[in-house]
């Protein structure tokens, strides 16, 4: 719900200030113990793109899991995915996050949350969220995570208009469109924070408040690099939202609704435009056993 991005550092990172927001579109992971590690994709979403060798995030994550516990044997990992891939919504990190929970059950390591949370910062910055889930604010690279204050629940409707946008190429045209912005007029980037309107916002539980303070520094780049959001946005805003915005580096686009009824009549107007969309209530939990 909110994303400032800071001026490129040396480390070829960002200095982040980020609102993270958990929704009930739920990934299921399941572990098998096998001699070695693989991972396969099921369900309703397309993984034709996602790999499956040791460069798989969820993969990294039981690997990495292992050597922390001294384990000598490996894991086969069941994904099922119903997030859309490379759609800025971090499935692949709760993918990583929900490996490392249901590994630390299989193996009986019993590694505490910050155990836990330690390894996920090291597999990428969106990992230690989707371990804690809730509401968080997030520093650093985003993975020094403050649970935020909230009461209540929002509701959204999420909409992901077809392609795909790869984080590294949207965080490379903003930086562009910074270094020519900062060449003609001087100005320089600030380090990011995120407003005490969010904070304010999320401790009331008001979606009004939060409508008018949500902001995504990737969200023009998101827009130039794939235009058909704009319209997404402006039709969602049109027919009811109290506001939208792209979700991280794109293309799912997030849409704020006033409460349950108007999310539920949000989606039948979009469907009457031809455009699918999917109502989503939060905050929920992070990665956990279940049954």
């Amino acid at each position: 719900m909110y994303l400032g991005v800071g001026a490129l550092r040396s480390d070829g990172f960002h200095d982040l200030a980020t609102a993270f927001f958990s929704v009930n579109l739920f990934e299921f992971v399941e572990v098998m113990p096998t001699d070695d590690f693989s991972v396969s994709f099921h369900g309703p979403v397309s993984t034709d793109d996602l790999t499956t060798d040791d460069d798989n995030l969820a993969i990294r994550a039981a690997k990495a899991l292992a050597k922390a516990g001294g384990i000598e044997t490996g894991v086969s990992i069941r994904v099922e995915k119903h997030l859309p891939v490379a759609g800025g919504m971090a499935g692949g990190s709760a993918d990583a996050a929900a490996t490392l929970v249901a590994c630390n059950e299989l193996w009986g390591l019993d590694l505490g949350r910050e155990g836990l949370l330690e390894l996920g910062a090291e597999l990428g910055a969106d990992v230690p969220f989707s371990l804690m889930g809730g509401i968080a604010i997030g520093t650093g690279r985003g993975d020094v995570l403050s649970p935020a204050l909230n009461r209540g629940s929002f509701e959204w409707v999420l909409v992901t208009p077809g392609g795909e946008l790869s984080t590294p190429v949207v965080f490379n045209e903003l930086d562009a469109h910074r270094w020519r912005t900062s060449r003609d007029t001087g100005i320089t980037v600030i380090e990011p924070i995120v407003p005490a309107q969010v904070l304010q916002a999320l401790r009331l539980g008001d979606a009004q408040m939060l409508a008018e303070a949500m902001h995504n520094d990737l969200q023009a780049p998101a827009l130039k690099l794939h235009p058909r959001l704009v319209g997404v946005l402006e039709l969602g805003e049109r027919l009811g939202a109290l506001s939208g915005l792209v979700s991280g580096s794109g293309p799912t686009c997030a849409l704020l609704c006033e409460d349950a009824d108007a999310a539920k009549q949000l989606v039948k107007a979009l469907a009457s435009h031809g455009i699918q969309g999917q109502r989503v209530t939060g905050p929920v939990s992070g990665a956990k056993v279940v049954e």
